[in-house]
C-alpha cells in the first residue's frame, strides 16, 4: 500500500513541466486607450465589463496582466488574437 506522499511523488514523476498551463500576458503600451483595452478583453474572451476593467487596470498600473491560461495551442491563439487587435502580448509557462 502506498502512502499519499508516495502517490504524489509518482504523479509528479509522470507529469513533467510540460503539463503546466501556459499564460497569456498583456503588457502596457503607450498607444492603446484604456477603454479600448477593456473592450478587447470583453470581445475576445467574453469577460464582463468589471473583470475586463480590472485586468486593464492591472496592465495600466502594474505594467502587465495575465489574461488567459491553458494549453500552449490555446494561448498561442489568444496571443495572435491580441496582436491582431493591436495589443502587446506574450506567452510564458511559469
Amino acid at each position: 500500500m502506498t502512502t499519499p506522499v508516495e502517490a504524489d511523488e509518482t504523479l509528479g514523476a509522470e507529469h513533467g513541466a510540460g503539463d503546466r498551463p501556459w499564460q497569456t500576458i498583456v503588457w502596457n503600451d503607450p498607444v492603446n486607450l484604456m477603454s479600448y483595452v477593456t473592450y478587447v478583453f470583453q470581445k475576445l474572451f467574453g469577460y464582463s465589463r468589471d473583470h475586463a476593467t480590472k485586468l486593464m487596470l492591472d496592465v495600466h498600473h502594474k505594467g502587465k496582466a495575465i489574461v488567459t491560461s491553458g494549453t500552449k495551442e490555446k494561448v498561442e491563439g489568444d496571443v495572435a488574437k491580441l496582436h491582431a487587435a493591436g495589443l502587446w502580448a506574450t506567452m510564458e509557462q511559469p
